[in-house]
């Protein structure tokens, strides 16, 4: 019998050195994948933490009234990190901030001079609301998970915006825990964001309290008092965001805001940021850290907006 394969037959030691090789490479990839460290980031959004720590600690969201030892809480969070994922480095901390123009205030040129912190600026309006942060939030918690940067995110903050964030990095495998700061009453985080998250952590008033420290004066430069009263209840937000309905239906007409009801109880994206922005103006309170709030004031738009139909 001739030894001589077919043509076009494979030859069996040249398979068997194939799958040798092979195995040789997979074996290599393993080893590098278990003598490498996972890697975890912390994503702060500062407009959440400077009112949330402010109004647990000094009683009042405005940062004119407080001031905020960023550097010491970032190495609170840091080490916080550290004792959850013990076997994981740290890449980074993100601070996502707002500024006019984008352009460095000279506290946050000093935070984005601390090690292992990136400062991310949206823009900040006239009513001092932040504009674009969440989707550098999104935009920098996605890529990290999509290229395997990191397996752990660490989401301080606690806007609803926030959800598809957490789920486009959990869509590539990261686990995203969200921390938060104690709420004097209710949340200051939305509900769906809560139940999105892979875990959840909150710190009390004891964690912040070394962070934050009432200013001398409760007055600006320019003279204005800044403004230090309690939050309005969840029924004078309602009420707001019924008189804002009536506004709206009397200015822009029953047509356009009918075309609303089959979403209820949603509303389309700049609906609702229309809808938060005026109610901020009446209320002279920032409803970002307060989303029992924000759900009361779409609770009142859509009540008088139903009862007019």
């Amino acid at each position: 019998m001739s030894d001589v394969l077919p043509p076009g037959q494979p030859d069996l030691a040249s398979i068997v050195v194939g799958i040798e090789r092979t195995n040789e490479l997979l074996q290599r990839v393993l080893a590098e994948v278990a003598t490498t460290p996972s890697t975890h980031a912390i994503f702060v959004d500062a407009g959440y933490v400077y009112a949330a720590a402010g109004r647990l600690v000094a009683g009042t969201e405005d940062r004119r009234a407080f001031e905020l030892d960023a550097e010491g809480l970032i190495e609170a969070f840091i080490d916080k990190a550290r004792t959850i994922f013990p076997d994981s480095r740290l890449l980074r901390v993100y601070w996502f901030d707002g500024a006019r123009r984008r352009i460095h205030t000279p506290e946050q040129q000093s935070i984005a001079e601390l090690p292992d912190v990136k400062v991310r600026l949206g823009n900040l309006n006239a009513n001092n609301q932040q504009k674009g942060v969440d989707s550098l939030i999104r935009s920098d918690l996605e890529s990290l998970a999509r290229h395997r940067a990191i397996g752990d995110a660490v989401l301080i903050g606690g806007d609803e915006d926030l959800v598809s964030a957490v789920e486009a990095a959990q869509g590539y495998g990261a686990r995203v825990h969200l921390w938060g700061i104690e709420a004097l009453d209710g949340r200051n985080q939305a509900e769906p964001l809560l139940w999105e998250v892979d875990s959840q952590r909150t710190f009390d008033l004891d964690f912040c309290k070394p962070y934050v420290s009432r200013r001398a004066t409760g007055y600006e430069p320019n003279g204005e008092t800044a403004p230090c009263g309690p939050a309005p209840s969840r029924d004078e937000v309602r009420f707001v965001g019924a008189q804002i309905a009536a506004q709206w239906l009397s200015s822009r007409g029953r047509e356009t805001l009918a075309e609303l009801l089959p979403g209820h109880p949603y509303l389309p994206g700049s609906i609702d940021q229309e809808l938060l922005i005026d109610a901020e103006g009446l209320l002279r309170l920032s409803l970002r850290a307060h989303a029992d709030l924000r759900r009361a004031l779409r609770d009142g738009f859509w009540e008088h907006l139903q009862a007019q139909y």
